[in-house]
């Protein structure tokens, strides 16, 4: 019988194959299924015994197949792969989580399709179908033109309403507002960017991505969303892969009460609703296609279950399980099938000695099977399909049972698992963790510590050497403080010599410090970027520590590269595709638009953003620049790039100038409380504390209004005020 991780093991059969043999009504589709599971399982040895490896490094525990020799006395472990393993975590951490949500963001694309990017308030609509209202005027050079509005909102050129190529009637009559049709349908909107400044505008691609956005991060916490991928990014430090399951359809149940009408009371009034859920799945229960290397290579994958009895009969409370079955399962009674790496995990033998009989392994298939066979086994497809033809499903099978046959409910078709890799591994599904990249440096410093302790086992105390024939018989050779040796009488000299074996410590320690070093160098994590002791040549300055920093974080960066590209993005398309089939809430988020998922990356790219609108802003302070920005537009974005939500703390236009007259009453008022009554003016205050309307700012010079009253004398370097501007005269 060969063992566990040999590469000559024949496919071997595990005991509920043997069962599924002797029932008879095992079908060919579960024969399938299992088939395909001991194909993976056999295929993918090798790999396990590189995540048996790295585990017992975390774990600070030599893994079985180190032996060592009878003299060496110590068994200790540096774990230095721990502090590297939780380093890269902790820092993968902080940059997915630095604004305290999940790292995914929504966006529009840059040339919406079926929804318009820009939609504006158009005055001339307001006079069209009314023949008493004078159109509006222009100018054009030095003469005053009018320009009859056109019915379909078309000008004249340089009007910002010219035709765009391809254009017809009926495009341009549709505004293309998707879902926000209803919210802004009333108002006399135009598809494009506004002319001026002055015209209101919005972005309706821009209002669907990101209320689309505030709903997947509403659904990715309440399925704890967050905390799976904390999981799935520890799994991928310390194994290289990690795992996340979802979106799939889930049945929620809301908690509601409801006043039954008497008294006080209040009834329970469960509701069921539909949400996407994601999970995390170990590395350790997922199962792959073994001829595809990344996952839109795979044709198949397949997770193994393992559920208590609670569990397992719950899933008779799902959508299309057979609850027949399930029973027939749960009296048959418990048969799990442990696996070798449970074994050497040794979590199983301390913690479950008896999961066999407690426990039941269910397989979950998603892939491709064809017609004929699912049509057997009662699935009903559509009759176009030929028999030949590939379906995708979903099976559940436990036991040789069919417990669940579903077709895949997505679409676009897609398997519910997204796999990303710490550091790629060419050519191979599964990548390579922190504990791989420096277990060879692992395994030095641990030989190097033991040498050093059990050289100063010797070096740390005296061997004697001592010639029994110069001593009495019968003496004892305890060593203690005091002891006295009897001689005999013959030839004098010493007749015991300690000898003392010299310290090789230091040179052993010394070798574990370069590899420490080694460890740094082949995973990427200085030790310093982890709070390491002590102060190292550029350390000692700030300048010389924050290049140190930055050249650091590459590696972590990469990563970070990784997740986006291979999670945050296919998560984010998935939600966005599952919320376009299956959501039933009221919340305006559908259009005919594609949504792109920037992922962990725009986080970084939100901080340099709001930096730069911030220096935008000032710059636009100076008066000539400020009539051709919109200031509102502007703000809007600061506001989401610091994570603010435009539409909470914006003003309208309207409620903005009611605002903006205010403060203008508040600082006309408060300037003119400070403002000193010049000498000669009519009443300074009265006694109850009121300005007299002598004594305002409306006989004030430069105001524009009234000439400086009577007795008030204008003051030296001021000009008498008539309220009249005379025209400035321009010499021939």
């Amino acid at each position: 019988m060969a063992t566990y991780g040999d590469k000559n093991l024949e496919t071997s059969i595990p005991n509920q194959e043997d069962e599924m043999k002797n029932e008879k009504d095992v079908s060919a589709l579960v024969g399938t299924v299992q088939a395909k599971f001991q194909e993976c399982e056999n295929t993918r040895r090798d790999d396990e015994l590189r995540w048996l490896q790295a585990y017992h490094n975390y774990r600070g525990k030599y893994y079985k197949d180190i032996k060592f020799r009878e003299n060496e006395k110590s068994r200790v472990f540096v774990k230095v792969t721990k502090t590297k393993v939780l380093a890269a975590y902790g820092q993968l951490i902080d940059v997915l989580f630095g604004a305290n949500k999940f790292p995914l963001t929504i966006q529009e694309t840059r040339v919406p399709e079926g929804v318009a990017e820009y939609a504006h308030l158009n005055p001339l609509k307001e006079t069209q179908g009314d023949e008493n209202k004078n159109p509006t005027p222009g100018v054009e050079g030095n003469m005053e033109v009018t320009r009859e509005p056109s019915p379909i909102g078309i000008g004249y050129p340089g009007d910002g309403r010219e035709l765009p190529k391809g254009a017809t009637f009926a495009s341009l009559q549709e505004l293309q507002l998707g879902d926000l049709e209803e919210e802004y349908g009333d108002a006399n909107l135009t598809k494009g960017p506004a002319p001026s400044p002055e015209f209101p505008q919005i972005k309706p691609a821009q209002i669907i991505a990101r209320r689309l956005e505030k709903l997947i991060h509403d659904q990715i916490d309440e399925s704890d969303g967050s905390i799976a991928l904390r999981n799935a990014i520890f799994e991928a430090c310390l194994l290289g892969t990690g795992i996340i399951k979802g979106p799939f359809t889930y049945n929620k149940t809301l908690h509601k009460y409801t006043k039954s009408g008497n008294g006080n009371a209040r009834e329970y009034v469960p509701e069921i609703v539909k949400v996407p859920k994601i999970e995390f799945v170990s590395i350790w229960d997922f199962y792959p296609d073994p001829n595809a290397r990344t996952m839109d290579e795979a044709e198949y994958i397949i997770q193994r279950h393992r559920l208590n009895r609670h569990q397992f009969l719950d899933l008779a409370n799902r959508p299309f399980f057979s609850r027949q079955k399930i029973l027939e399962c749960i009296k048959m009674g418990a048969n799990y099938s442990k696996k070798e790496w449970e074994t050497d995990i040794d979590l199983e033998r301390s913690h479950y000695p008896d999961i066999t009989h407690n426990r039941y392994e269910v397989l979950e298939y998603w892939g491709t099977i064809q017609a004929s066979i699912a049509r057997e086994e009662g699935l009903d497809i559509d009759e176009d399909i030929a028999d030949d033809a590939e379906v995708q499903v979903n099976i559940w099978t436990h036991r040789g049972k069919l417990l669940r046959i579903v077709e895949n409910p997505f679409k676009p078709f897609r398997v519910p698992y997204q796999s990303f890799v710490y550091e790629k591994n060419p050519y191979t599904f599964f990548g390579i963790g922190v504990p791989e990249n420096m277990d060879d440096a692992q395994q030095i410093m641990n030989g190097h510590a033991r040498m050093a302790i059990d050289n100063l086992a010797l070096a740390g105390n005296l061997v004697f050497d001592v010639d029994e024939s110069a001593l009495s018989s019968n003496q004892t050779m305890e060593i203690h403080p005091g002891k006295i040796f009897k001689r005999q009488s013959g030839v004098p000299g010493q007749s015991i010599y300690g000898l003392k074996f010299p310290n090789t410590a230091v040179e052993n320690m010394q070798m574990f410090d370069k590899f420490r070093q080694l460890a740094d160098e082949s995973t990427g994590l200085p030790s310093y970027s982890h709070g390491q002791t002590g102060v190292q040549s550029m350390t000692r300055t700030a300048s010389g520590m924050s290049m140190l920093m930055g050249a650091a974080s590459l590696n972590i960066k990469t990563v970070i590269k990784n997740i986006d590209d291979q999670l945050i993005k296919p998560l984010g398309q998935a939600m966005f595709q599952w919320n376009m089939q299956f959501y039933e809430g009221d919340l305006p988020i559908h259009g005919d638009l594609e949504i792109k998922a920037t992922g962990s990356s725009s986080l970084m790219k939100k901080e340099v953003r709001s930096q730069r609108l911030t220096m935008f802003l000032q710059t636009v302070q100076n008066p000539a620049i400020a009539p051709f920005v919109r200031m509102s537009e502007v703000i809007k974005e600061l506001a989401f790039s610091l994570d603010l939500d435009p539409e909470e703390i914006m003003n309208t236009k309207d409620e903005a100038e009611i605002y903006a007259k205010i403060i203008g009453l508040q600082n006309v008022n408060k300037r003119n409380s400070n403002q000193a009554p010049l000498p000669g003016q009519l009443g300074a205050m009265a006694s109850d504390g009121t300005v007299p309307e002598q004594a305002t700012g409306a006989n004030f010079p430069g105001n524009g209004e009234g000439t400086i009253g009577p007795g008030n004398t204008p003051m030296p370097g001021q000009m008498e005020f008539t309220g009249q501007v005379e025209e400035p005269k321009i010499p021939s």
